[in-house]
């Protein structure tokens, strides 16, 4: 029989190893790097198809609700930095890094042309920061900024000419209720989980969190979707009529026999070269 005091030591390592094993779900998923390629195929979709896309696939939530286009003309693509805001507290402002050495400004730096800063704020109204530090953000090119709080110096940010998502705008000092606490680390931003070098895909009906690790599968099914739907909609306007003989339809559920099916076909889409029939999903 083992001793108990080895046992213990045994219990402790394999504790200490699962801890170890634990830790890496804070950082960028294993595996699910996503090429400057695809992160362009990403963008050229809606984010109401990359939406649909998850959703076949039985993925949570993805867009964030809390986050609305600062312009008209703000759309953007790129992989997630990520910062966290937590509650202010006197003792987090003292133990905080300070300076150029914060969080945020570890962010900042981390930010490029085919990145999106994602911040979650600890309230929708809150300030997440304004002109002066985020023309830091303007020098870096970045390709974008998301959160689910609020933005100071509105006319500003859009003078900076870099896509800009938040929930609204405020003259709130963002100090005063949160402080910049954790660069890229899971975060949470409405309700959806955002890890490091997600995709970040955002236009005028709001943001879309695409897991790196599922990227390449979710704009196949997206990017076929978006294939039927111009398909049907050349067909409804071709023959006007109601277009509930074509839908709805689900992705990989497509009957062969079914109006929609012939009409694929008739564009020489079928089981054998597209996904999106019964039995040929992929997912």
């Amino acid at each position: 029989m083992l001793p108990s005091t080895f046992l213990l030591r045994r219990a402790s390592a394999s504790s200490a190893a699962a801890a170890a094993r634990r830790s890496f779900a804070t950082g960028p998923a294993s595996g699910g790097t996503i090429s400057d390629d695809l992160l362009s195929r990403l963008g050229s979709l809606s984010t109401q198809a990359l939406v649909d896309g998850l959703w076949v696939m039985g993925w949570p939530p993805s867009q964030i609700d809390g986050a609305r286009p600062l312009h008209p003309s703000h759309k953007c693509v790129g992989r997630a930095v990520t910062l966290n805001f937590v509650p202010a507290r006197p003792d987090i402002a003292s133990d905080k890094p300070p300076g150029p050495d914060s969080p945020e400004y570890e962010a900042f730096e981390k930010c490029g042309p085919n990145d999106v800063l994602v911040m979650s704020s600890v309230g929708p109204w809150e300030s997440v920061g304004g002109d002066i530090k985020f023309l830091r953000l303007k020098q870096r090119g970045v390709g974008g900024l998301v959160t689910d709080g609020s933005v100071r110096d509105t006319d500003e940010i859009i003078n900076y000419g870099f896509p800009c998502f938040s929930y609204s705008t405020t003259s709130r000092q963002g100090p005063a209720a949160m402080q910049p606490w954790e660069c890229n680390g899971v975060i949470s931003v409405s309700g959806v989980t955002v890890r490091p070098g997600d995709a970040i895909v955002g236009d005028q009906d709001g943001v879309v969190v695409v897991p790196a690790k599922v990227a390449e599968k979710v704009y196949s099914i997206a990017h076929g979707r978006e294939v039927i739907e111009g398909i049907v909609k050349e067909e409804l306007t071709k023959n006007p009529g109601p277009p509930g003989r074509f839908y709805p339809f689900m992705s990989g559920k497509i009957k062969v026999d079914s109006p929609l099916g012939k009409l694929l076909a008739t564009k020489g889409i079928t089981p054998e070269n597209s996904n999106q029939f019964e039995g040929s999903a992929d997912w």
